[in-house]
């Protein structure tokens, strides 16, 4: 399952020639490349510089470069520009503006979700909001089989003739996977994840999420997502309890189609992840699904600090590996044995 574009893989003599832009001609492909170049009959104009052969699929694909504008942003654009103009002209107005709790020297609020734990209930709410502007703004109408629910119905009773007509509405979305992400016990993270893989299925296999295939793709890609990021993966027989008409065979051939339109690519740099989660937070402002604060307590201030230690740690020990910085003992790093340091703050 590595990634395609690996800076690892052998290739042939002939075929390094191409990728460094070197047009050899056909009668002469055996001969030496020197040579050839000494003689006149390989132009070096076409030599490439080593930034013009770097492939520019990264640039397109927003699951995997962590500077791409996500799918769902783009698509929800005219959406986020209308909600953040309808919330500067309530504030404007002193009748309708709400009462915003901000912070202080002796009370720190602060909303129950971080890049690195993400609130469940919130974090699918947008998810499932992404995914509805991406069927409702969809600029074509490209789909494949294995995801269309008239030719792989997820109920016995079928489809409506009319199946492929109307776009669900966000509740109907997000009742979709709160149903699946309930059941399965899924966290906030394998929500995010869950966006990844669906937008990187879209650009990969050229398709569009649209209302007769939208159910088949997102229970695809929450079924890789649960295997990739949970150390205990949700089985396939264990979606069929959960969705009781489906086989275990169609659930199987479901995943092995996924995994194959992505290449086999199921890599999600962190950055990349940080990414969504601030574009989902951006989406959700602007459509009021307001993460709500509460004031910072002394446990929850501890195991934020614990983790950003513990992070701290760990670059500080990579940069002393890797010679960035030298290894001092200070008295920042000392500890009695007892305790560790704690940073000097007062919460009340």
């Amino acid at each position: 399952m590595g990634n395609t574009n690996s800076c690892c893989s052998y290739s042939s003599p002939q075929s390094s020639h191409r990728e460094r832009g070197v047009i050899i001609p056909v009668g002469h492909r055996d001969r030496n490349l020197e040579d050839a170049l000494q003689e006149g009959e390989i132009s070096t104009s076409n030599l490439q510089h080593i930034s013009e052969r770097e492939t520019d699929d990264g640039e397109l694909d927003p699951s995997q470069d962590p500077v791409a504008k996500t799918i769902f942003i783009e698509r929800s654009k005219t959406a986020i520009e209308n909600g953040m103009i309808r919330r500067k002209s309530q504030h404007q107005i002193a009748d309708l503006r709400p009462l915003k709790k901000s912070s202080s020297c002796s009370t720190i609020y602060l909303d129950d979700s971080t890049v690195s734990q993400p609130n469940l209930k919130n974090t699918v709410k947008c998810v499932a909001l992404g995914i509805y502007y991406h069927i409702k703004n969809r600029d074509s109408q490209r789909q494949i089989g294995i995801f269309d629910e008239k030719l792989h119905p997820l109920t016995r009773d079928g489809v409506s003739d009319d199946y492929d007509k109307y776009n669900p509405e966000h509740k109907q979305i997000y009742k979709f996977v709160r149903t699946l992400f309930n059941a399965a016990q899924l966290t906030a993270e394998c929500a995010i994840i869950t966006l990844v893989y669906l937008e990187r299925l879209l650009t990969y296999a050229e398709l569009d999420i649209q209302p007769s295939n939208w159910k088949r793709i997102v229970l695809g890609a929450i079924l890789l997502a649960s295997k990739v990021w949970d150390d205990q993966a949700v089985w396939n027989v264990d979606y069929c309890q959960i969705l009781k008409d489906i086989t275990v065979e169609d659930m199987n051939e479901l995943e092995r189609q996924f995994l194959e339109l992505l290449q086999f690519n199921i890599n999600v740099p962190s950055s990349v992840y940080a990414k969504y989660y601030f574009d989902l937070r951006t989406l959700a402002e602007a459509n009021d699904l307001t993460f709500p604060s509460e004031p910072l307590s002394v446990d929850r201030a501890q195991k934020l600090e614990a983790m950003s230690r513990v992070m701290a740690d760990k670059y500080t020990q990579e940069a002393i590996k890797n010679g960035v910085i030298k290894k001092w003992s200070s008295l920042d790093n000392l500890t009695n044995g007892t305790a560790a340091r704690r940073s000097i703050a007062i919460l009340s």
